[in-house]
């Protein structure tokens, strides 16, 4: 499916792209241009709203807004046109009638009519355009000619000219070859994105040339055959008492309210309730004194190595996760149900649970196993604004293998946390509290916390998720373990 598509007038029409992975819909949240404003080549013209995160789309072309087709707060389908742009520059100034640009045909001269004079222009040297958005445009320069190809220096004929173009190409509108196909730079780019081939691509614009349009074209599923045509067959009308009329749902606004479900929370409570009941969940739980970690976060605070990095418990937590990780590195493993295989991770995209205005949703850090502990500091504080600003990408929150979700910020003491989809394990970490602990025979207070790890029996048996939480406590008790460890 295109993003965008063009009238006679020069009325481009953009849809909504799907900016996910199969991504069925998103929501307008903002509109950042009017009908009226001028718009150039990639200027953002509205942020969404997905499933995963907020996005902002940029307009592929330049023109003139004419029309917003949905306001702000508005649920709309990918496919469905949101913008009208007038890429012609808009209507012609007052007392000039438009200038009708048609194909040449034999035909004697109409009689003139009785206008202004107008002053004759000279004639440009080379061929002219003669169709909307098809020709050439009217400039001094003139292109260098194509390889294996004789181009006239003159072609009066332009209509024959456009055929002779069409004529380079091969039997399926591509370009012959070894020869390489013309295009901007900003389209080859486009092209290499999209992973778009461009020698087999049917060029629609002047000369031969391909467009952004043809490229999005290319990367866009074929259509639906249309249907054949029938006989109609004209059904007897249903009775109107055999229709049963639509439930009216009817509540007292002054003591409810009713809040649409989409957007992240949306796809978040799809999510929930297919890892709750496609993955056995299994959740252990461990107490510990941390008071040694604390420690440690406040000297790390100190260290000029650190400076200007998030350094909090969440910092050491992670990193002794990590650890854990690695010296029970089955836990780091998938199901893939399709292929009936278990699929260990040599790599560990390290998810951290946020909880943003929009809902919850849970970024990862790519390759966290190889970051020493500033880089892991600055990741971390990276995700976490992202989070907050509305800014995080799908890619963000895609390929997690195992997340920590602190619960601990809001002062529960602990949780059976869900497993994020297709991960592993999660940990929970409770609040940090002073509490009478016995320390070296004494009762002491002391600052201990509580963790829980659930996990998907199918991976992991009771054995190794109990020996991934033992080791995370054990650290967190005595932290020199994340350099002997280590």
């Amino acid at each position: 499916m295109t993003t965008m598509t063009e009238n006679a007038s020069g009325l481009r029409e953009f849809k909504m792209p799907d900016v996910g992975e199969g991504l069925t819909e998103a929501e307008i949240l903002k509109w950042y241009v009017q009908p009226g404003d001028t718009v150039t080549d990639g200027q953002v013209v509205c942020e969404v709203e997905t499933a995963k995160a907020a996005v902002e789309l940029p307009i592929p072309y330049d023109g003139v807004v004419r029309e917003l087709h949905f306001p702000e707060g508005t649920t709309v389908d990918v496919g469905q046109v949101i913008i009208a742009v007038d890429v012609a520059g808009g209507s012609a100034p007052t007392g000039q009638p438009p200038v009708a640009v048609e194909t040449p045909v034999a035909e004697a001269p109409a009689a003139p009519t009785p206008q202004a004079p107008v002053a004759e222009e000279p004639k440009p040297e080379g061929r002219t355009p003669v169709l909307v958005g098809y020709g050439v445009a009217e400039a001094s320069t003139k292109r260098r000619p194509r390889k294996g190809a004789e181009v006239p220096a003159q072609q009066p004929e332009t209509f024959l000219a456009a055929t002779a173009i069409q004529g380079e190409l091969n039997g399926h509108g591509s370009a012959p070859v070894g020869q390489r196909p013309l295009a901007k730079p900003p389209v080859r780019k486009l092209a290499k994105d999209l992973g778009v081939d461009l020698a087999t691509i049917t060029p629609s614009g002047p000369d031969g040339i391909i467009t952004r349009e043809d490229v999005h074209a290319a990367v866009a599923p074929a259509p639906a055959p249309e249907p054949m045509a029938v006989t109609a067959v004209t059904a007897p009308p249903v009775p109107a008492q055999a229709q049963a009329p639509a439930p009216v749902v009817t509540y007292d606004t002054g003591r409810e309210t009713r809040i649409p479900i989409k957007g992240v929370r949306k796809a978040t409570a799809a999510a929930m309730i297919g890892s709750a009941f496609t993955a056995p969940h299994v959740t252990e739980f461990v107490t510990v004194d941390v008071t040694r970690t604390m420690k440690l976060v406040e000297e790390l605070k100190q260290d000029k190595e650190m400076q200007g990095l998030r350094v909090n418990p969440l910092l050491l937590i992670a990193k002794a996760l990590l650890v854990a990780i690695k010296r029970n590195p089955d836990v780091n493993a998938s199901w893939d149900e399709a292929a009936q295989e278990i699929v260990l991770k040599h790599y560990v995209n390290l998810g951290i649970a946020a909880a943003t205005p929009r809902g919850l949703i849970v970024p990862n850090i790519k390759d966290a196993h190889t970051k020493t502990l500033p880089q892991l500091a600055g990741s971390l504080g990276e995700l976490v604004a992202t989070a907050r600003e509305g800014k995080t990408s799908p890619a963000a929150m895609q390929g997690g293998t195992v997340t920590i979700t602190n619960v601990g910020v809001f002062g529960v003491d602990t949780g059976t946390p869900i497993l994020n989809p297709g991960e592993s394990a999660i940990l929970a970490i409770g609040a940090i509290k002073l509490q009478p602990w016995v320390h070296k025979g004494k009762v002491k207070p002391r600052q201990v916390t509580t963790l829980a790890l659930s996990f998907d029996h199918r991976l992991v048996d009771g054995e190794l998720g109990s020996k991934v939480l033992a080791d995370v406590a054990a650290i967190l008790e005595q932290p020199k373990r994340l350099i002997t460890w280590a």
